[in-house]
């Protein structure tokens, strides 16, 4: 509604069945990690950081706030990456900076992860598409599943499709673990940042896991 119909908080409050704006907001920012008026506006006085850097997969971007990582994808079109970031929030002000958030998250790819930080995001989604994204944080690193198998865990058997559509609208690479859902038929498949891309990321962990045990 605030962000289809521009309804005022007021509205959105009442058509929702809630008490009041004071109850929209506090659910708003504990459910989305901002207040309804930044969603509103499109992230305004909303600050991101934004860099580049290299992995042992390419290029990546990645982009924090102060609450957490809120994009990590594979650029290898730096203007592109960009794009894409800028239009989840096309308000919000943007400083091409590193910072510790960031830091912090791309350790992922070369320290253990057993010894890392907690790595924290601030992501925003639909109900559906968060319970597809917290379903692929539960598979641990060197396994895979499948698209039948992440609808069946979230109580929607019947919704490959569209947890397929989630999956692909993962804003978080990596850390987010989307390349390790794979079709029934063992097909690799797609993946947002190429499948080729995807079948190294799958053969690294598998080979990370296996040197473990």
């Amino acid at each position: 509604m605030l962000k289809e119909k521009k309804a005022t908080l007021s509205d959105a409050a009442f058509e929702t069945g809630l008490s009041g704006t004071g109850r929209l907001h506090d659910l708003f920012t504990k459910i989305e990690g901002m207040t309804p008026g930044e969603f509103k506006n499109g992230g305004e006085n909303l600050s991101i950081n934004y860099s580049f850097a290299e992995t042992p997969f390419g290029n990546i971007l990645v982009a924090s706030t102060s609450k957490g990582i809120c994009n990590m994808s594979f650029a290898d079109d730096e203007q592109k990456a960009y794009d894409e970031l800028y239009r989840q929030f096309p308000n919000a002000k943007y400083r091409q900076m590193v910072d510790l958030i960031q830091q912090n998250a791309l350790y992922i790819f070369t320290r253990d992860w057993s010894k890392l930080d907690e790595i924290k995001i601030h992501i925003k989604g639909t109900d559906f598409q968060i319970k597809v994204w917290e379903a692929l944080l539960k598979i641990p690193m060197g396994e895979l599943s499948t698209y039948a198998s992440i609808a069946t865990s979230i109580n929607n058997p019947n919704a490959s499709r569209a947890v397929g559509s989630a999956i692909g609208d993962n804003p978080v690479a990596f850390i987010i673990p989307c390349h390790r859902v794979i079709q029934s038929t063992g097909i690799i498949g797609q993946y947002h940042w190429g499948s080729t891309r995807k079948t190294a990321l799958i053969g690294w962990e598998a080979a990370k896991a296996h040197s473990k045990n």
